[in-house]
């Protein structure tokens, strides 16, 4: 099971091991909890093996010059999609394959026992979802759904894989790394012949069903999560610098209202200055010592 699964490191960054203190400060504030409102970033599926953006040393920006695509350039380039879709192509069978880490399964777990109300994630990996948490709202959507951007029909992404596999029976091409939203890196020459798929309904541009950078999450999804907040009395940050606004907002949100908020994460985040607790340690170290 994925609990007996040792973490993966390679993407985590240096921390020393749980201060014992520190420990029984975050068992305090978790006790005294009642409806626990948290939000994870990727900082808690690099255990899993995921890279995050943002990490020093370890992150995808500290490693390499590459970032994530545009909304306003898929929307606008037939290349851009192109290169876009045969680098996702060629990560998805390794990204689709990650399991839950321990961090992932111990807010199951709270949810369980009720005292976590409700979870917010800033991942598109789908991995809360594996691990069984449901009182959940996927912020930025998540890369395990694809849609169409004209007729809006939806299909799993792993339903693509087989259109794109027919589609190119012969193309071939090996990965030079991965990123954080499992594509890969490519060059222009290897995707130059890569035949992407239109939407088998209408003909319409199909899109994974995330948030890209410079697009906003939607209204509704914005205010059933503010909604979610006003229900608890308290908000855990666990793997995220909070540096995105979409997620931030909450926190501010939580701040308002006078919430005590608890910060989980290797390195400094856009709370710190405002934050009831902050602890340096790996979610799937620390996490699992709270009772």
């Amino acid at each position: 099971s994925a609990s007996r699964t040792p973490p993966n490191l390679s993407f985590v960054p240096a921390c020393l091991p749980p201060d014992p203190v520190e420990v029984e400060e975050l068992q305090h504030f978790v006790s005294n909890s009642k409806r626990l409102f948290v939000m994870t970033g990727a900082g808690i599926s690099t255990e899993s093996g995921i890279p995050d953006y943002r990490s020093e040393g370890v992150g995808l920006y500290a490693r390499t010059d590459r970032r994530p695509i545009q909304h306003a350039e898929f929307l606008r380039s037939a290349s851009a999609r192109q290169r876009y879709w045969a680098r996702n192509f060629v990560g998805w069978p390794q990204f689709s394959s990650h399991q839950p880490n321990t961090a992932h399964l111990v807010l199951r777990d709270w949810e369980k026992l009720g005292k976590l109300h409700w979870l917010v994630t800033q991942n598109v990996d789908a991995l809360h979802t594996k691990a069984g948490s449901q009182h959940m709202t996927e912020l930025h959507g998540c890369t395990h759904r694809v849609f169409c951007l004209a007729c809006g029909d939806q299909i799993l992404r792993s339903e693509l894989q087989e259109h794109f596999e027919a589609l190119n029976p012969t193309w071939k091409a090996e990965a030079f790394g991965v990123a954080p939203d499992g594509d890969v890196f490519l060059t222009d020459e290897q995707v130059r012949h890569f035949q992407v798929p239109a939407c088998h309904r209408c003909g319409g541009i199909l899109k994974p069903d995330v948030t890209f950078f410079g697009d906003t999450v939607s209204r509704e999804k914005v205010d059933f999560v503010h909604q979610r907040l006003a229900e608890s009395d308290s908000m855990l940050v666990a793997g995220s610098s909070m540096q995105v606004y979409s997620g931030y907002r909450f926190a501010l949100a939580a701040r308002e209202k006078q919430l005590p908020i608890a910060i989980l994460n290797i390195g400094p985040t856009r709370l710190d200055h405002f934050a009831s607790l902050k602890l340096n340690s790996r979610c799937g170290e620390l996490l699992p010592l709270i009772v």
